[in-house]
Order: C-alpha cells, then structure tokens, then sequence
C-alpha cells in the first residue's frame, strides 16, 4: 500500500505508517526494509558508514543498468563522505544565514508580486501561483537567466512526477520566449514514444535538454562568471579539477530538480493544511508571531519528499530487526513526523506546536543545504497572501500528485 502511486492521488496513508510502526518500527516491505520511527531514521540517516547514500543511490527503484548507476553516484545526494564533503563545502557559502539575509528582500518582493498578480481576480490556483517563487530564487542563486526559469519547472515534473502521465511529459516551455541556450536544449528535448512513454529521467540519455543546458550553462560561466553558485563551481572545474564536469552537470540536476520540486510543494501543502484548518487560519491571521511557528509545523504536516533510501554496508541490527549488508534500508520521513512518541497528537495541526523536531529537511550529513532558504520563501508567501488576500478557502478541490515519493499538489483552487 505505501508504495502504490495510485494511494496517493488520494492522500498520504497516514493511518497505515502508523499501524505498521506500532506493528514494528523496521518492517519489511517489497524488497527493502521502511524504517518508520522517527529516532531510527535520525540514527540510519546519521550514520554513513552503515547505512549509504553512494551504494544503491537514494531512490528505492535500482537504477536499470550499472552505467546508470555510476552516473547517479556522481551526484552530491548519492555521495558518502568524504566525497560528499568536499562537494558540500563548495556550495555552502551559497547558503549561509548572511547570503540568505542579502536575497529574503527579494524573495518577499516577488512574493508581494506574485500574489498582487492574482488579488483582483477573487480566486487562483495556488499550486500554479506559488510555483513561480523558487523558479525565480534557484534563477538567482545559481545564476540562471530568469526567462529560462520554466525549464526547471518542466525538468523537475519530469524528474519528480514520472509516476504521474501529466507530469512525465510536461513540456511547457515556449521557445520564444527563452535565451538561446534554452531553445538549444528544447531543440533535443524528449518526446513520448508511440506507447505514450519517456526515457528514465534518471539517466543522462533520458535528460538531453537538461544535460544540454548544464553544459552550454557552464560553458557560459566559464567565459563570464559572476557572484553565483554555476560560476563558482565552473571555476573549480577549471582549477585542477576540484569539481569535474560530470559533477558540475549533476549538480545543476540536483539544484534544478530538487531544489525546486520540495518548495513548489511545501507551499501549496502548507495553504492546504491552513485550508483544512480555518481555526489555525484565523489564528495566524490574527497573530503574524506565529509565523516561523506555523511554517514549521507546515513542514511537519505535509512532508513534501516522503521517504530517502540507503544502503547497508554491513550486517546491522535496527530496532530489533536484523538487516544484511547491500539491503535497501528507507526511511519515511512521512511516518517519522508523525510518530506518537516525538509529537504530541501527531495528526493535529498545531501552528503553535512547540518543540517541533521534524526531518522534513533530513539529518546527518545529508541535511538539506537550502533548509533556510526554503524557510525564508514560505514564510514570504504567506505573508504576501495573509497582508493581501486576508483569509482565503478552497474553491474546489485539490488534485493531487499520483507519486509514491513527492507528496505534491498539481492543482489548489483558493478563493477570497
């Protein structure tokens, strides 16, 4: 049931996680081991040397063939340390309280913008507005030209949604309007084949346009950098080879992709749950304070990337349960946050809740780079919609995602 696509279109199962944790916190499901409470996914995600990130990658589906597998290891997410350490230290300067101070006067500029854009009109789809506000903060941070900012909207449906038939074709770019990069790339974007299906999304062949614009990207870069992250790490292809290129490449992935699909669906998971919520709406409404509170219990509630595979190195006992080394062990991330014995009344949404130790942004080594980043979007969202739409409700019903790992919204239909 926790693996079935179609369960999801109708909303995360929450009730059976749980029944399966109190059943047993590691339980056996298809050919890996869920681990589902919250102190054994910190313990597994904490420790490298026992549970790997580079061994299987981090998705539970095996890559389909070893060459597929050697290239997702060159990326920072399927890296164990000290490799992931040295790619790491090269971003983090992106990322610090300071660089992110300088941008937050930005990103609530293009929040007021965004939702100014729609206040006349009475009524949206949320889902469409928010997701133009990480296109427009990755566009700044990693140098990408604004106008070719969709191209991330339609790499990460086809990365993040190949479980849904909308979201593996999604093609939504119009050539006339992007840089001349952009429309090289589009030129060898993928099409269906005659069965309706696409390539992996996981592999360099199923990628083209992707891989095509990281390319002539870093090119670009090379010839004229400037103060952001593609120019800095161009620059450490370029000295003596601290990054290589197929990094470089995969690096654009990750940030492409993951960088923008988690938020694009935070945001509208955290409109849905004030939705289903008015008391804690009117509350928040009321009380601007609570706001930090409530954008975490947001992360809490909705947990956009629901689960993170690892590998065993070696023979290992977890909670009880004996797991043999090259075994997929997972943790779910959307059981974790809800376990009875870390939150108070877990299914309650409490914008007041407090602590509020969720690992909606991981643990350990692999904790999310942009986790204050994302914080300083959502909080500028909400706050353009509360200062300019006051209280909002559902105008019909969502739709969601038909994806067993993103726990995302296609569509929320809101009115004022």
């Amino acid at each position: 049931m926790i693996t079935d696509p179609d369960v999801y279109t109708r909303g995360v199962p929450y009730e059976h996680l749980a029944a399966l944790r109190r059943e047993s916190p590691v339980v056996r499901v298809d050919d890996f081991w869920a681990v589902l409470r919250h102190s054994d996914v910190k313990h597994v995600l904490k420790n490298p040397k026992l549970f790997s990130s580079h061994l299987g990658g981090t998705q539970i589906r095996d890559p389909a063939t070893e060459r597929d597998l050697g290239y997702v290891r060159r990326m920072m997410l399927n890296m164990d340390p000290p490799e992931h350490n040295r790619l790491r230290g090269l971003l983090t300067k992106a990322f610090t309280p300071r660089a992110v101070a300088k941008l937050t006067e930005r990103i609530q500029g293009w929040a007021r913008e965004l939702i100014a854009g729609v206040r006349a009109d009475g009524e949206c789809d949320f889902a469409a507005v928010a997701a133009d506000l990480p296109l427009l903060t990755l566009a700044e941070v990693f140098g990408i030209p604004e106008r070719d900012r969709r191209l991330m909207y339609d790499w990460s449906n086809r990365v993040i949604g190949y479980q849904d038939a909308d979201y593996a074709v999604s093609a939504t770019v119009d050539a006339d309007e992007v840089t001349d990069l952009a429309r090289a790339a589009l030129a060898v974007r993928p099409v269906p084949g005659p069965d309706g299906s696409m390539p992996d999304p996981r592999t360099r062949e199923g990628m083209p346009d992707l891989y095509a614009y990281a390319t002539a990207l870093g090119e670009y870069k090379r010839r004229n950098p400037g103060d952001d992250v593609m120019s800095n790490l161009m620059g450490h292809v370029e000295e003596g080879g601290r990054v290589s290129i197929e990094e470089f490449e995969n690096l654009f992935w990750l940030f492409s992709v993951a960088g923008n699909e988690t938020l694009r669906n935070g945001i509208p998971g955290g409109m849905q749950a004030l939705l289903a919520h008015p008391d804690q709406y009117r509350r928040l409404l009321a009380d601007r304070s609570l706001l930090p509170g409530a954008v975490e219990e947001m992360l809490r509630w909705w947990t956009p990337v629901m689960h993170f595979r690892r590998t065993a190195t070696e023979d290992v006992v977890l909670s009880d349960v004996d797991i043999r080394a090259g075994e997929k062990v997972v943790v779910w991330f959307s059981a974790a946050n809800r376990d009875e014995t870390v939150f108070e009344d877990p299914d309650r949404f409490d914008i007041g809740r407090a602590p509020n130790d969720h690992l909606t942004f991981g643990h350990g080594p692999h904790f999310c780079l942009g986790a204050q980043l994302a914080r300083v979007q959502l909080r500028a969202m909400f706050e353009a919609v509360l200062d300019q739409l006051g209280e909002v409700e559902p105008a019909g019903a969502p739709v969601r995602l038909r994806s067993n790992f993103q726990n995302g919204l296609k569509s929320l239909p809101i009115r004022w």
